[in-house]
This record gives C-alpha cells, structure tokens and sequence, in this order.
C-alpha cells in the first residue's frame, strides 16, 4: 500500500472473513455429493471452500456444475447447509464492532462473495440484524460469470464501489480471495479464522488472527495507516 493512495473502500468475504462457516460448507458439500453415491473425504472438499461452488464439483468429481448430476448436488448442498449446519455457523467475536469502526472511520464498505444472495442474508443476520447498513451493496455468485479466483466477483465490486483498485483493500481469508484481488489490482488483508496457513496466504500485505485481532491492530494496519 502506498500513503499516496489511502484506503477508501474495503471488499470484503464473508465465509471465513466474518463468519465462521468453512466447515459447515464442507460437510454440506460432503452430504450432498454422498447422496449420489459419491464417498468424498473431508479433507478433500475442507481446501476448496472460498472458491466458487461451480469449481468445486469440477475439482472434486469431475462434472460441470450445470449436468443434471451436478445441478442434483449444488441444490442440495443449499438445501442440506440450511437444514443441517445453518444452526452450527456463527460469527467470529468483534465483527460487528470491526465493521461498525470501519464506518466510523468514514471508509465504505462492500461484499464479494461466491454464496448466493439468499445464503447471503442468513449469513449476515448472525453478525447482526442490522449489518447489512454498512455495506454500499453486496456482490454475489449473481453478479460474476466466473467465481472466486478469477477476478470476475472483485471488479463487479469496483465498479459498484466506483473507486480505483489503488484505494481499495480486500479482506478475505483463503488463497482464493488473495488471487481473485490481485487479478483485480487490489491489495489483501487476510485472516487466518479461515483455517489457511501464513504459507498458503502469501501475497495478502498483511495476515490477522480474525476481526478481533485486526480491529485491535487497526490503526497500525494497513487499513489505519
């Protein structure tokens, strides 16, 4: 980041980033792909989550998203992610007060997420009721032909933010985020909450524990300086 070019807006992820979702997502998929007869480990599925559900099925099974097989198994995984493990996904401690310091400061905020905007919602209501006043709008699986790592979702959130990608920094918290931003020109703050390791978020400018830890570093982070 360079003092010639101070953070304005801030891109954010959700699942991960705010809150804590990635196994959820994993045994959802899990569950979905057994139904078809498919013995997936979770080891497997636990690495790939924070990249786009229409790359998952490719990677894991070999089969496009939109097969008869593959449309079976993404709408249960919906399905099964909020009968089963909604219940389970909580948000990480101080997101709320993370986001409500950002506004104070006057920087603008918006989402870029591969879960769909019905999951969205629910996601959000567990930071608090009224989390969606601080972001300026929300891009999802909807707004991009291509998910996470192609840059598809982060310039559909420059162009809604309407700001360069020199005054913007990503908060995220996979591999996927970090390559999807800098595709995009955008620097990246990651947070390790996720469950990625230091080596595997190279290329992020500065790495979190989780919004705790980076709201209490705040004005020593990129962010603040």
């Amino acid at each position: 980041m360079s003092n010639h070019h101070p953070v304005k807006g801030m891109i954010l992820d959700v699942d991960g980033t705010l809150v804590d979702s990635n196994d959820a997502h994993t045994h959802a998929w899990i569950d979905a792909m057994q139904e078809q007869g498919h013995q997936v480990a979770f080891e497997t599925v636990r690495p790939l989550i924070g990249m786009g559900g229409d790359k998952v099925l490719p990677e894991v099974l070999h089969i496009e998203k939109d097969s008869e097989e593959g449309q079976k198994i993404s709408e249960r995984r919906k399905e099964i992610f909020k009968e089963r493990y909604y219940s389970t996904v909580k948000a990480f401690p101080h997101t709320y007060e993370l986001l409500q310091h950002i506004h104070d400061q006057g920087q603008k905020m918006i989402i870029a997420t591969s879960a769909e905007p019905e999951e969205l919602e629910k996601l959000l209501v567990l930071i608090g009721s009224d989390t969606k006043k601080f972001f300026l709008a929300q891009t999802t699986s909807k707004d991009a032909p291509q998910s996470k790592p192609d840059a598809d979702i982060m310039l559909a959130a420059i162009k809604r933010i309407q700001m360069d990608a020199s005054q913007l920094v990503m908060i995220g918290d996979t591999a996927y985020d970090i390559q999807s931003a800098t595709k995009a020109g955008i620097a990246t703050i990651a947070l390790r909450c996720g469950g990625w390791k230091d080596t595997d978020l190279q290329g992020s400018v500065a790495i979190y524990d989780d919004p705790a830890d980076l709201l209490a570093h705040y004005s020593s982070s990129p962010l603040g300086r």
